[in-house]
């Protein structure tokens, strides 16, 4: 039994480190800001988190030019599977639409059956050149 669960641990393992390994093409593929969004100075994102039964935990991201252009964050648990924030469609329709600040919330998107995935409120304000 206790070998049975260490096979499982190390497959999960695996599995993860497979998915990091794909975020990290992604974000290398993304291209940096300034050759994406030539007109956008500096990217400003406000992010508080909340899970059930944690302390919110407040995070400041700062984008500029030769940041890469790449908006996907990770859920605050551990072991989340296919999960984090996805704020590539809001930041490429604020830049589309010349707008200046948002707000919001969104919902860690894991597929696991836990029910105590993170949200999280955010803040996006945007200067252009």
């Amino acid at each position: 039994m206790r070998r049975h669960g260490r096979h499982m641990n190390n497959s999960k393992h695996a599995v993860m480190m497979e998915k990091r390994q794909e975020m990290m093409q992604q974000k290398q593929e993304a291209g940096s800001i300034g050759s994406r969004f030539p007109e956008v100075a500096n990217i400003v994102m406000h992010m508080t988190y909340k899970q059930t039964g944690s302390k919110s935990i407040l995070r400041t991201f700062h984008f500029t030019p030769s940041s890469s252009a790449f908006f996907i964050l990770n859920c605050l648990r551990k072991d989340c599977v296919d999960g984090g924030f996805d704020l590539t469609q809001v930041i490429t329709s604020m830049i589309r639409d010349r707008r200046v600040d948002t707000r919001g919330t969104l919902r860690c998107k894991g597929t696991d059956s836990s029910t105590s995935h993170s949200d999280i409120v955010y803040e996006v304000a945007i200067h252009y050149t």
